[in-house]
């Protein structure tokens, strides 16, 4: 399997929300980094906890929109669903010995265009 490959049965298995073979899919060393809330998850089991803990009100789903991979480095661009959230993640995979070692994530807020451009805009 190549390293896209990896990144997308990651996501795919992240949808089982079985968040224990997801860990399969990781490095020992695993790090994810949320730079927005600077915080950092250290180690398979730290992963495994905080996203089978997580308050969600169902089933997580994901989509993925973007995926570009560039030797060690893969990113996506994933909508990320509940069913009562919508969110977007955009995540820096870096892969080391076959296994995802390090992700950095974004989630990014959705906001309401501002009305001075809308002569120059089309919402999607």
């Amino acid at each position: 399997m190549n390293n896209k490959q990896l990144v997308e049965s990651f996501w795919k298995t992240m949808a089982t929300n079985d968040f224990y073979a997801v860990a399969q899919l990781l490095h020992d060393d695993y790090i994810l980094e949320w730079p927005q809330s600077s915080e950092r998850i250290r180690g398979l089991a730290n992963f495994t906890a905080i996203n089978t803990y997580y308050p969600a009100e169902g089933k997580w789903t994901f989509q993925i929109n973007h995926i570009v991979a560039d030797g060690d480095i893969v990113v996506t661009d994933v909508n990320i669903s509940d069913g009562t959230r919508q969110d977007r993640a955009i995540t820096f995979s870096t892969l080391r010995d076959g296994k995802i070692w390090k992700q950095i994530e974004f989630w990014p807020e959705p906001f309401e265009a501002p009305a001075w451009r809308a002569n120059w805009v089309e919402k999607i």
